[in-house]
Protein backbone atom coordinates (compact mmCIF):
# COMPACT_ATOMS: atom_id res chain seq x y z
CA UNK A 1 0.00 0.00 0.00
CA UNK A 2 1.27 3.46 -0.89
CA UNK A 3 1.26 6.14 1.78
CA UNK A 4 0.93 9.70 0.59
CA UNK A 5 -0.12 12.85 2.38
CA UNK A 6 -3.36 14.63 1.64
CA UNK A 7 -3.98 18.37 1.78
CA UNK A 8 -5.79 21.30 0.25
CA UNK A 9 -3.77 24.51 -0.11
CA UNK A 10 -4.89 27.54 -2.12
CA UNK A 11 -3.47 30.92 -3.08
CA UNK A 12 -5.35 33.87 -4.56
CA UNK A 13 -3.87 37.17 -5.77
CA UNK A 14 -6.06 40.25 -5.29
CA UNK A 15 -5.55 43.81 -6.48
CA UNK A 16 -4.38 44.85 -3.01
CA UNK A 17 -2.71 41.70 -1.65
CA UNK A 18 -2.51 37.92 -1.51
CA UNK A 19 -4.46 35.29 0.45
CA UNK A 20 -3.01 31.86 1.28
CA UNK A 21 -5.09 29.15 2.95
CA UNK A 22 -4.73 25.46 3.81
CA UNK A 23 -6.44 22.77 5.85
CA UNK A 24 -5.09 21.41 9.16
CA UNK A 25 -5.45 17.63 8.67
CA UNK A 26 -2.29 15.51 8.40
CA UNK A 27 -2.81 12.13 6.76
CA UNK A 28 -0.64 9.40 5.29
CA UNK A 29 -2.73 7.21 3.03
CA UNK A 30 -5.94 6.68 4.99
CA UNK A 31 -4.33 7.16 8.41
CA UNK A 32 -5.13 10.34 10.30
CA UNK A 33 -1.90 11.49 11.97
CA UNK A 34 -2.95 14.90 13.32
CA UNK A 35 -5.74 17.47 13.30
CA UNK A 36 -3.39 20.38 13.98
CA UNK A 37 -0.88 20.40 11.11
CA UNK A 38 0.44 23.75 9.90
CA UNK A 39 0.73 24.10 6.14
CA UNK A 40 0.73 27.91 5.88
CA UNK A 41 3.86 29.75 7.04
CA UNK A 42 4.63 33.43 7.54
CA UNK A 43 8.16 33.96 6.21
CA UNK A 44 8.54 37.76 6.52
CA UNK A 45 6.14 40.69 7.00
CA UNK A 46 5.52 40.67 3.22
CA UNK A 47 5.89 36.98 2.24
CA UNK A 48 4.18 33.71 3.11
CA UNK A 49 4.09 30.16 1.77
CA UNK A 50 1.43 27.46 1.68
CA UNK A 51 2.26 23.83 0.91
CA UNK A 52 0.90 20.37 0.26
CA UNK A 53 3.01 17.28 0.93
CA UNK A 54 5.13 16.03 3.81
CA UNK A 55 4.86 18.24 6.90
CA UNK A 56 8.53 17.79 7.84
CA UNK A 57 9.64 18.99 4.40
CA UNK A 58 7.30 22.01 4.62
CA UNK A 59 8.79 23.00 7.97
CA UNK A 60 12.32 22.51 6.66
CA UNK A 61 11.89 24.69 3.56
CA UNK A 62 10.04 27.37 5.57
CA UNK A 63 12.94 27.64 8.05
CA UNK A 64 15.59 27.55 5.32
CA UNK A 65 13.79 30.16 3.22
CA UNK A 66 13.32 32.51 6.18
CA UNK A 67 17.02 32.25 7.11
CA UNK A 68 18.18 32.87 3.52
CA UNK A 69 15.90 35.90 3.13
CA UNK A 70 17.12 37.41 6.41
CA UNK A 71 20.71 36.90 5.25
CA UNK A 72 19.99 38.47 1.86
CA UNK A 73 18.29 41.51 3.41
CA UNK A 74 21.10 41.92 5.95
CA UNK A 75 23.77 41.83 3.24
CA UNK A 76 21.99 44.07 0.71
CA UNK A 77 20.17 46.41 3.10
CA UNK A 78 17.00 46.22 0.99
CA UNK A 79 13.90 44.01 1.09
CA UNK A 80 13.75 41.04 -1.27
CA UNK A 81 11.15 41.06 -4.05
CA UNK A 82 8.59 38.25 -4.28
CA UNK A 83 10.01 36.92 -7.55
CA UNK A 84 13.39 36.80 -5.77
CA UNK A 85 11.84 34.71 -2.98
CA UNK A 86 10.36 32.32 -5.56
CA UNK A 87 13.71 32.04 -7.36
CA UNK A 88 15.52 31.45 -4.06
CA UNK A 89 13.10 28.67 -3.13
CA UNK A 90 13.46 27.24 -6.63
CA UNK A 91 17.24 26.98 -6.10
CA UNK A 92 16.76 25.37 -2.66
CA UNK A 93 14.40 22.77 -4.17
CA UNK A 94 16.52 22.15 -7.29
CA UNK A 95 19.64 21.55 -5.20
CA UNK A 96 17.77 18.64 -3.59
CA UNK A 97 16.54 17.21 -6.92
CA UNK A 98 18.14 13.77 -6.39
CA UNK A 99 16.42 13.41 -2.98
CA UNK A 100 13.66 16.00 -3.38
CA UNK A 101 11.52 17.63 -0.76
CA UNK A 102 8.11 16.03 -1.21
CA UNK A 103 6.14 19.27 -1.37
CA UNK A 104 4.29 21.50 -3.77
CA UNK A 105 4.55 25.12 -2.66
CA UNK A 106 2.75 28.42 -3.17
CA UNK A 107 4.78 31.60 -2.57
CA UNK A 108 2.69 34.73 -2.10
CA UNK A 109 3.46 38.26 -1.08
CA UNK A 110 3.54 41.95 -1.86
CA UNK A 111 6.45 44.22 -2.80
CA UNK A 112 7.05 47.57 -4.51
CA UNK A 113 5.71 46.09 -7.77
CA UNK A 114 2.48 44.89 -6.17
CA UNK A 115 1.11 41.48 -5.15
CA UNK A 116 2.52 38.26 -6.65
CA UNK A 117 1.73 34.55 -6.48
CA UNK A 118 4.10 31.77 -7.57
CA UNK A 119 3.66 27.99 -7.69
CA UNK A 120 6.64 25.62 -7.34
CA UNK A 121 6.84 21.87 -7.87
CA UNK A 122 9.12 19.54 -5.80
CA UNK A 123 12.19 20.16 -8.00
CA UNK A 124 11.87 23.92 -8.35
CA UNK A 125 9.89 24.72 -11.52
CA UNK A 126 8.29 28.15 -11.05
CA UNK A 127 5.03 29.49 -12.50
CA UNK A 128 3.48 32.88 -11.71
CA UNK A 129 -0.32 32.91 -11.69
CA UNK A 130 -3.35 34.76 -10.29
CA UNK A 131 -4.66 31.78 -8.29
CA UNK A 132 -3.85 28.14 -7.61
CA UNK A 133 -4.78 25.07 -5.59
CA UNK A 134 -2.51 22.20 -4.54
CA UNK A 135 -2.89 18.80 -2.90
CA UNK A 136 -5.45 16.01 -2.91
CA UNK A 137 -8.36 18.47 -2.70
CA UNK A 138 -7.05 20.75 -5.46
CA UNK A 139 -9.51 19.68 -8.18
CA UNK A 140 -12.50 20.63 -6.04
CA UNK A 141 -10.95 23.86 -4.73
CA UNK A 142 -9.81 25.12 -8.15
CA UNK A 143 -13.33 24.74 -9.55
CA UNK A 144 -14.70 27.03 -6.83
CA UNK A 145 -11.90 29.57 -7.32
CA UNK A 146 -12.33 29.67 -11.11
CA UNK A 147 -16.06 30.28 -10.72
CA UNK A 148 -15.59 33.20 -8.28
CA UNK A 149 -12.34 34.82 -9.45
CA UNK A 150 -12.25 38.14 -11.31
CA UNK A 151 -9.38 40.41 -12.38
CA UNK A 152 -10.32 43.21 -9.95
CA UNK A 153 -10.96 40.96 -6.92
CA UNK A 154 -10.43 42.69 -3.57
CA UNK A 155 -8.50 41.17 -0.66
CA UNK A 156 -11.76 40.60 1.27
CA UNK A 157 -13.36 38.85 -1.70
CA UNK A 158 -10.21 36.74 -2.18
CA UNK A 159 -10.30 35.86 1.53
CA UNK A 160 -13.94 34.71 1.30
CA UNK A 161 -13.23 32.78 -1.91
CA UNK A 162 -10.19 31.02 -0.42
CA UNK A 163 -12.19 29.87 2.61
CA UNK A 164 -15.11 28.74 0.44
CA UNK A 165 -12.79 26.74 -1.86
CA UNK A 166 -11.00 24.93 1.00
CA UNK A 167 -14.33 24.20 2.76
CA UNK A 168 -15.66 22.72 -0.50
CA UNK A 169 -12.68 20.37 -0.66
CA UNK A 170 -13.52 19.10 2.86
CA UNK A 171 -16.86 17.72 1.65
CA UNK A 172 -15.31 15.67 -1.17
CA UNK A 173 -11.75 14.89 -0.03
CA UNK A 174 -11.39 12.67 3.04
CA UNK A 175 -7.73 13.64 3.42
CA UNK A 176 -8.51 17.34 3.96
CA UNK A 177 -10.24 18.90 6.95
CA UNK A 178 -10.09 19.99 10.61
CA UNK A 179 -10.09 23.74 10.10
CA UNK A 180 -8.37 26.31 7.90
CA UNK A 181 -5.20 28.36 8.43
CA UNK A 182 -5.33 31.65 6.52
CA UNK A 183 -2.57 34.16 5.80
CA UNK A 184 -3.62 37.59 4.45
CA UNK A 185 -0.76 39.68 3.06
CA UNK A 186 -1.38 43.32 2.14
CA UNK A 187 0.37 46.69 2.23
CA UNK A 188 -0.85 47.05 5.83
CA UNK A 189 1.14 43.95 6.80
CA UNK A 190 0.42 40.28 7.37
CA UNK A 191 -2.43 38.68 9.30
CA UNK A 192 -2.65 35.03 10.39
CA UNK A 193 -5.97 33.46 11.25
CA UNK A 194 -7.42 30.05 12.12
CA UNK A 195 -10.98 29.24 11.10
CA UNK A 196 -12.74 26.36 12.83
CA UNK A 197 -14.84 24.27 10.46
CA UNK A 198 -17.43 21.91 11.94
Amino acid sequence: MEYYPGATSVGIKAVDGVVLAADKRVTYGFMLMSKAGKKVFRITDKVGIASAGFISDMQSIARTLEAEIRLYELETGSPIRINGVAKLLSIILFNRRLYPYMVETIVGGIDDKGPHLFILDPIGAVIEDDYTALGSGAQIAIGIIEEGYKDDISIQEAYNLAIKSVKSAFSRDAMSGDGIDVLVISKKGIKEEFIKVI
